[in-house]
């Protein structure tokens, strides 16, 4: 009788081992159900003129996408473009490739994005740093870098020794000027707090006049102007360039070795990371988390959810703000870091109001 007990509770313990093996096998992890949704998407990305290897923001998009391709197992398709007449044939071949979502990175491809969604209004798109395309099929992707850009003003000139700090722009364009009028106010916002009358050379905020080079990809001239900016007293220079802020870690080098102390912050992502050449001059970074933005869009894409309604980083939500300081922490004093960190909440709470004509309207 007890043997008979015995086998049967045996019996029945194999049974429950079994199905809960079966349930084990049955029920896959999340993130493998995600990828086998993602199986049949097709995430694609434009670049501008700058290319993937820019060392910027189209570099930090094209990272989004690459995260989107592990993560949730879609197809990726890139097209890079060189000039400007590749972003309409580089669209097109998007659209022949049956993308479910192009990401278009730039400013410069809001004509040629809007053209396309038009022609395939069944297709999604989204645009980084261009709020201007007003289409149920198009996302942009935009920051209100004027906040992340005044902390790097108010840091600047915190650091600066010869009381002149720079900037300058590759084109004229608002996803440009938004970082230069957040920096003068930043700059402007510490003389105001210290007593102080340290300059901004390169960029007149009232006037909404400065340096340009006109070029996005002509790295040479990013050199001239930083070196046009040191020679004129500047030691703490800010490119708005893309890749020509290369140019300028460049001449901030030499320049160090030639008996200067001059640093740079980086735009968009953090230099250290993407341009590790120049880590030893990057004070800091005013970053743009494009690559976390383009993930977040395609995982609503392919959850059904996709709107056209704009995607704003800020200061608050942390889809901008500025890098670490790296090799400069022991450069940059506690009292400095904790007014830094003061004026971040400040900015969040309204209590500090930064302005420019470029920032993202709500």
């Amino acid at each position: 009788m007890k043997t008979s007990i015995r086998r049967a509770t045996q019996s029945a313990a194999a049974l429950t081992l079994g199905a809960l093996a079966l349930s084990a096998c049955s029920a896959p992890p999340a993130e493998n159900s995600s990828k086998e949704a993602g199986k049949n998407y097709t995430g694609c990305i434009v670049s501008d003129a700058g290319g993937f290897d820019d060392q910027s923001f189209n570099q930090s998009s094209y990272s989004g996408l690459q995260r989107a391709e592990k993560d949730l197992g879609i197809t990726m398709k890139k097209a890079e473009s060189k000039a400007k007449a590749d972003f309409t044939p580089n669209l097109q071949q998007m659209m022949t490739a049956k993308c479910n979502l192009t990401i278009t990175v730039g400013y410069l491809l809001s004509d040629a994005t809007k053209a396309a969604a038009a022609k395939n209004p069944s297709a999604h798109f989204a645009i980084v740093d261009d709020n201007q395309i007003k289409a149920d099929n198009v996302k942009p992707i935009i920051y209100d870098t004027a906040q992340a850009a005044f902390l790097a003003g108010y840091t600047a000139a915190a650091q600066s020794k010869t009381g002149k700090v720079g900037t300058y722009g590759g084109i004229n364009i608002p996803t440009v000027t938004i970082f230069m009028d957040g920096f003068a106010d930043g700059v402007k916002y510490y003389n105001e707090q210290k007593g102080k009358n340290v300059q901004v050379l390169g960029w007149d905020k009232a006037k909404q006049t400065g340096t340009f080079t006109n070029s996005f990809d002509i790295v040479q001239e990013g050199t001239k102007a930083t070196n046009n900016l040191i020679d004129a007293g500047a030691d703490v220079i800010m490119p708005v360039a893309g890749p020509l802020a290369q140019g300028t870690g460049d001449a901030a080098l030499a320049a160090n070795k030639g008996g200067k102390d001059v640093s740079v912050i980086w735009v968009d992502s953090d230099g250290v990371e993407t341009a590790p050449k120049y880590k030893s001059v990057i004070l800091t970074s005013v970053v743009k988390k494009m690559d976390k933005a383009v993930e977040d869009v395609i995982k609503a894409d392919l959850d059904g959810k996709f709107s056209n309604e704009p995607y704003v980083g800020t200061l608050e939500n942390a889809g901008t703000d500025i890098a670490p300081f790296h090799e400069f922490d022991s450069k940059v004093s506690d009292e400095t870091k904790k007014e830094i960190e003061q004026v971040r909440k400040d900015i969040i709470a309204g209590k500090i109001k930064v302005e420019s004509k470029a920032s993202p309207k709500s």
